[in-house]
């Protein structure tokens, strides 16, 4: 079964909107939503809330580009060998992964979240969560203890030991900096390409709620 836009909880709907103005630079109005029942109809609102010299380029390359200089500084390699194919962890082996991602980080000026726990972990921890859930209905104060202690756990863990990669190849990487900081991934700030800014929205919903494209159309419903 494919999920629908309307059926997703309007709280994780709100985050997403909050990654679109961060990525876009800009806020909505109170009420600017308010009366909102497509999804190309907050396309349309997006589309026209993004202010900048309107160039028919491409942000996802551009992004790229910057990418590959950040790499090549970071890692002291020459920058025309590396591709959209390279992979990650070619370029980060696990020695000094954390240190020269963060480096990394720094060179483009704009997050980048690619670093995961390892999977047995972050099972381990979210079943933790979901079993001081349940202990809430017969000792509360079991389940507020393991509930703060495996979120402290899980916190711990992604802020300092974090070392697993998200995404597999530059391209990919590439990508993701363009869809989350599409600002910062332009060569020059102050331009957008218009043309791309829905297709951006797209991706984000995508990406972060687990739609499909093809259910993301102009009268997909809230």
């Amino acid at each position: 079964m494919r999920m629908q836009l309307r059926n997703i909880d309007p709280d994780d709907v709100a985050d997403v909107l909050m990654k679109v103005q961060k990525t876009f630079d800009f806020k909505f109005g109170d009420t600017e939503l308010r009366d909102v029942k497509t999804f190309g109809e907050l396309c349309d609102i997006i589309t026209a809330k993004v202010q900048g010299d309107d160039v028919e380029n491409c942000t996802t390359q551009q992004g790229f580009y910057k990418l590959r200089n950040a790499n090549a500084a970071t890692l002291l390699i020459d920058k025309h060998l590396i591709t959209p194919a390279t992979a990650l962890q070619q370029l980060f082996p696990r020695h000094h992964r954390r240190q020269n991602i963060k480096n990394l980080q720094y060179k483009p000026g704009m997050s980048v979240d690619m670093l995961d726990i390892k999977k047995w972990l972050g099972r381990t921890i979210f079943i933790g969560i979901i079993s001081s859930l349940v202990m809430f209905f017969f000792r509360w104060e079991l389940a507020l203890g393991g509930l703060v202690a495996f979120i402290a756990i899980g916190w711990t863990a992604n802020k300092f030991f974090a070392k697993e990669l998200k995404l597999t190849t530059v391209g990919q990487l590439a990508e993701k900096l363009t869809r989350e900081n599409y600002r910062k991934s332009r060569r020059d700030s102050s331009t957008i390409n218009r043309n791309e800014i829905a297709q951006k929205v797209r991706e984000l919903f995508q990406h972060d709620l687990g739609l499909e494209s093809s259910v993301l159309t102009r009268e997909a419903t809230f």
